[in-house]
């Protein structure tokens, strides 16, 4: 990890410094290398709506996890291009636990309102290989922090991607993103770097997702007495800005219905008077 990293809304009046420092940070920032989504919003070359599924997207159950699909379309966000944006609400439902999917694609992406500060968007995850088959649905909203100066084009980001091969030596997707599990029994995210941070210098949300739903499935664990769980309704609201970190998870699982446990969640930013600054909700079903 590196150091701190600089909002870049300090360097509005100086393009060339934007661009170069939007790049930096874009091609730093590993959240979406990392699951494998290439944005062609940002990003020059071919159009690429798909996510291979590796071994390290599912749960013990052999499911597919809600943060990859989080993180591979956060909805309700206009592009770093037109806008510093700021997630408030990321939410997936899991029609499909995909266990026999080997890649998804992300179908009709993009705002369905836009007002003067919040937007609002969502897509469908299908299974790439038969896209009638719908694997989860996404919905998010945004806000829009500032305005980045004109003439801003799509990056070459050619030569930075990562090539994650499917293996069972892959790491599970917490410990890439950084978090661990501390001795006092929390999940918690490192102190922020650039790495984890978007352009604005907050913590972004891909390490917020993965830690979350690690957190929420050791949760409901625990109560549901069986790690054999699949996420079906996922629900995070991002309140504040996590600006210095590290960041703890507290939460609780409460059982529900028939072979139904349900997790409620909040993330503390520690070096910033331990303040709350996202709320997250999570549904399971006990396979």
């Amino acid at each position: 990890m590196t150091d701190r990293p600089r909002d870049i809304r300090a360097l509005v009046n100086d393009q060339d410094a934007y661009r170069d420092e939007l790049y930096k940070r874009w091609t730093g920032l590993l959240s979406y290398r990392y699951i494998g989504r290439n944005h062609s919003a940002m990003n020059t070359g071919d159009v690429d709506d798909t996510v291979v599924i590796r071994r390290d997207m599912r749960n013990e159950a052999g499911g597919i996890m809600a943060a990859p699909l989080a993180i591979a379309s956060p909805e309700g966000c206009q592009t770093d291009m037109v806008a510093v944006p700021n997630p408030v609400i990321g939410s997936v439902q899991i029609v499909d636990p995909g266990f026999d999917v080997n890649k998804v694609q992300i179908v009709g992406s993009g705002i369905v309102h836009q007002g003067r500060t919040m937007g609002y968007g969502r897509c469908v995850i299908v299974d790439a290989d038969n896209p009638q088959r719908i694997i989860a649905f996404n919905e998010g909203q945004g806000a829009v922090i500032g305005i980045p100066p004109d003439g801003l084009d799509r990056m070459d980001v050619s030569g930075t991607e990562l090539v994650i091969a499917d293996s069972p030596d892959l790491p599970p997707l917490w410990q890439a993103f950084g978090a661990s599990r501390r001795d006092d029994g929390y999940w918690m995210l490192p102190s922020l770097s650039t790495e984890l941070a978007s352009p604005d210098a907050a913590l972004h949300i891909g390490p917020q997702h993965v830690v979350l739903e690690t957190a929420a499935i050791d949760f409901a664990a625990d109560r549901a007495g069986t790690r054999r769980l699949q996420t079906v309704s996922w629900h995070v609201m991002f309140m504040a800005r996590g600006k210095v970190g590290p960041f703890r998870v507290e939460g609780g699982a409460y059982v529900g219905g028939p072979n139904k446990v349900g997790v409620r969640m909040l993330l503390h930013d520690e070096g910033n008077g331990d303040k709350a600054i996202t709320s997250a909700a999570a549904l399971f079903d006990i396979l």
